[in-house]
């Protein structure tokens, strides 16, 4: 009876192994279960705010993490970083594939201890495609498909299955024929030993720890920033506004708004692509050498040579590589080309309205941002007090007069200019006029 009992025990702890998702990690800590959001497209800006989520819930001594995933999927570089934080965390993870889990939505959902899959759910179609929706080359689809056959040994399950994700030239006997991309159905990926079924978010909270309390990870606000300033259509007009900043500046004589504006614009477009990992010290190295370059050309060497052309490309090569990320596919190429372009155009025609109309705007001259070509007495500069009570005053020319000489006027000295001609020295004179500084003589009659 003691041995049937305890094959009995044996084959109920076989067969719940078998339908629940596996912990790698080992035994779970008692604690909460956090959910962590995984929606939408995924892109650089998403893997830092679920490195963070995981880091939380590894030190408050969670029980699980649950990624809720619906996604058509998105870059394979930000779903990689996911990956790493999920394989290096003592934190059991788990999959809720809540529809759909395509492309790099599988791969994170791979790289848990396990899925659950509610009804009607899909995962798959993980191969990497370019802009045109065309698929990638070769050494992109490669790296794919190795990446999701390890993640699938490490769990024990078929590698075939995964690989046949990636790659339509893989035939799998009774699953899928060769030259079709596979994508498993909840039903089929349970058949398979890749998921387990689970009708909707309880029914997970309730096969890991139906005790358990729940924390959902939510995105705060300084990855919201970073996301928006990585965004498409923020990235070149944060490009856009650093250049016209400090081509602004250099058309002005100090360091001003203009000059700070650009140098912030830069700095969040750098700051922002260096936190979600596209940027890194090279870029910024290659940035400062553009930079430094051109600074020699503008205020070293006169002109526009070998320094100026070398530091304008060192510049906009390090824009285009912090546009672009590890494992690129040619949609990335793409969409960092047309932010450069758009950038370098709006750059080039903002840079001919400020070389050629800026200085001459009223607005400006008049705010004392610039100076304008001309100006007033009133408001130019005047460099000797206007003194009308010298008009009609007489003296004596202490100075020859050509016209520019000394007039004795009292006891004073007077610069004069004389009007009509030469006046020799002691000869009476008038004062006719008083223009600040200038004061008009004639001889007295």
């Amino acid at each position: 009876m003691k041995r049937i009992a305890g094959l009995v025990g044996a084959l109920a702890l076989a067969t719940g192994t078998l339908l629940a998702p596996t912990a790698a990690h080992g035994q779970a800590p008692e604690g909460a279960i956090y959910r962590v959001p995984v929606r939408g497209v995924i892109e650089l800006g998403l893997a830092p705010y679920v490195e963070r989520s995981i880091a939380e819930a590894e030190q408050a001594g969670a029980r699980a993490i649950v990624l809720d995933i619906e996604t058509p999927g998105g870059r394979v570089d930000a779903a990689q970083r996911i990956v790493r934080a999920l394989q290096t965390t003592k934190v059991p993870t788990y999959a809720f594939i809540n529809i759909h889990a395509f492309s790099a939505g599988a791969l994170i959902a791979l790289a848990t201890d396990g899925i659950y899959m509610r009804p009607g759910s899909v995962v798959g179609a993980a191969t990497p495609v370019d802009g045109s929706g065309q698929k990638a080359p070769e050494k992109i689809v490669s790296a794919m498909r190795s990446e999701m056959r390890a993640l699938a040994q490490a769990r024990g399950l078929d590698p075939r299955i995964a690989e046949g994700m990636v790659d339509e030239a893989i035939e799998i006997p009774g699953v899928k024929p060769k030259g079709q991309l596979l994508t498993l159905t909840e039903t089929e990926a349970i058949s398979l030993g890749y998921a387990v079924r689970a009708n909707d978010w309880n029914a997970v909270v309730s096969a890991i720890s139906p005790s358990a309390r729940v924390v959902d990870a939510k995105v705060n606000w300084a990855e919201n920033l970073v996301r928006f300033f990585t965004h498409p259509v923020v990235a070149p007009m944060l490009l856009s506004l650093g250049f016209l900043g400090l081509i602004v500046e250099l058309k002005t004589p100090a360091f001003g708004l203009a000059g700070l504006a650009g140098a912030l614009s830069l700095g969040l477009f750098f700051g922002s692509h260096y936190l979600v990992g596209l940027a890194g010290w090279e870029e910024l190295i290659l940035l400062a050498a553009g930079i430094t370059m051109v600074g020699i050309e503008m205020f070293v060497i006169p002109g526009f040579g070998l320094f100026g052309v070398g530091g304008a490309l060192a510049i906009l090569a390090s824009v285009y590589l912090s546009l672009v990320g590890t494992l690129a596919t040619q949609a990335d190429y793409s969409t960092a080309a047309s932010i450069l372009s758009t950038a370098i155009l709006v750059v080039l025609v903002g840079a001919w309205v400020i070389v050629r109309r800026l200085p001459r705007s009223g607005r400006f001259t008049k705010s004392g941002l610039l100076l304008g070509e001309a100006t007033d007495r009133e408001s130019g500069y005047i460099s000797a007090d206007v003194r009308h009570e010298l008009v009609g005053a007489t003296g004596i020319a202490a100075t020859d007069l050509r016209p520019a000489g000394v007039v004795q006027i009292g006891d004073e000295r007077v610069d004069v200019v004389a009007e009509g001609g030469w006046i020799s020295a002691g000869t009476p004179v008038r004062v006719v006029r008083s223009e600040g500084y200038r004061h008009v003589v004639k001889p007295a009659s």
